[in-house]
């Protein structure tokens, strides 16, 4: 009979036992594949830090150029080099056909025809001297006349080596000076260029830019010289380069109505480019104010209006915790509660984590 009352306790006993290795077996863990796409970071105390952006674009370094003017006028017949393509010295980069060429090159036939009339009178000059039959005076002459010639001739040729002169398509052929990058094109087949104008282009190793930022009247007050920077570019949206303030101008641009500031900064692997927009971070920290528990922005999950971070103590042991900012800036979220010091969150890819929880 008492084992009668004992069936319906052990067939309870077996169904609870049954619903915990259920659970037990449900439960989310960390696999070895999804911790190498997550990052767990430890929580740090870090000084309230007040963050504001200004926006800037890249540019070449201008003290560190080469810019090439024609010396002589003329029009461009063909050009064998775009904006942005690098060269290497001595490339024929551009053809100009050019009236002083003809001139310098007609020039140049003539007096070595003199210069041989002038070598042959020297010759029949020396054998009637050495006869008698000539003067010292007529000799020194006819040495001075061939020597005159040679110089003039070696002139001309030196300006046709100067302008690489082609005596075959009679043009100027202008040459790389350097090695490098065109940063600016000013010339185009079919144009007609003056000597001494404006540079026709200007290369660039593009080693060091320049970050020139843009600064309004209202952010003065907050830029000095050698304030630490950092920036960020549409093109690396997940990269920080660092860098610092290194000149700031006195006077405003008259079209832009901005101060110009100067980030010169090392550009690794040539990332930079000239022209490219970028966001310049400055961060001025308020020493007033005491430390607080800072979790990267990133970090934090923004779901049904509230915030969220992932908290890590093991591999099954994650926790969804509800939290509320104290302040943040652009890259840092600070709090006063709710997380401690030294605790361990998921500050990459935590998205996946969190739906897995859910």
């Amino acid at each position: 009979m008492k084992y009668t009352y004992l069936l319906p306790l052990l067939v309870l006993f077996s169904c609870q036992e049954k619903e915990a290795i259920a659970e037990k077996s449900d439960k989310f863990c960390l696999n070895e594949d999804l911790k190498k796409k997550i990052t767990i970071a430890e929580v740090k105390k870090e000084p309230v830090s007040e963050t504001f952006s200004l926006t800037g674009n890249v540019t070449y370094n201008a003290d560190n150029v080469v810019q090439f003017t024609s010396l002589v006028n003329g029009i461009v017949t063909s050009t064998s080099f775009s904006l942005g393509d690098y060269v290497k010295k001595g490339q024929v980069l551009a053809e100009i056909k050019s009236t002083e060429l003809n001139g310098l090159q007609s020039e140049n036939k003539s007096i070595a025809s003199q210069l041989l009339v002038a070598q042959r009178q020297l010759a029949s000059t020396k054998s009637m001297y050495e006869d008698g039959i000539a003067s010292q005076k007529d000799l020194i002459q006819a040495e001075s006349e061939v020597n005159v010639l040679k110089s003039s001739l070696e002139n001309i040729k030196g300006n046709l080596a100067l302008y690489s002169a082609s005596s075959e398509k009679s043009v100027f052929q202008i040459k790389a000076p350097s090695n490098g990058f065109i940063v600016t094109k000013n010339m185009s087949s079919g144009m007609q260029i003056s000597a001494g104008r404006e540079p026709l282009f200007t290369i660039s190793d593009l080693n060091e830019v320049w970050v020139m930022v843009n600064i309004y009247a209202t952010d003065m007050q907050n830029i000095k010289e050698n304030m630490e920077v950092k920036i960020k570019t549409l093109a690396y949206p997940d990269e920080t380069f660092t860098g610092k303030i290194t000149a700031l101008s006195q006077v405003f641009d008259s079209e832009e109505r901005v101060l110009k500031a100067r980030i010169v900064m090392k550009n690794t692997n040539l990332k930079l480019k000239p022209g490219m927009s970028a966001d310049i971070i400055l961060n001025k920290q308020n020493a007033s104010t005491e430390s607080m528990v800072a979790v990267p922005v990133k970090a934090v999950i923004f779901d049904d209006n509230k915030n969220f971070v992932i908290v890590y103590k093991g591999d099954c042991d994650l926790e969804i915790r509800q939290v509320v900012p104290s302040t943040k800036n652009s890259e840092v979220v600070y709090f006063d509660k709710g997380i401690l010091e030294s605790e361990k969150i998921i500050s990459k890819n935590q998205l996946l984590i969190y739906e897995s929880l859910k």
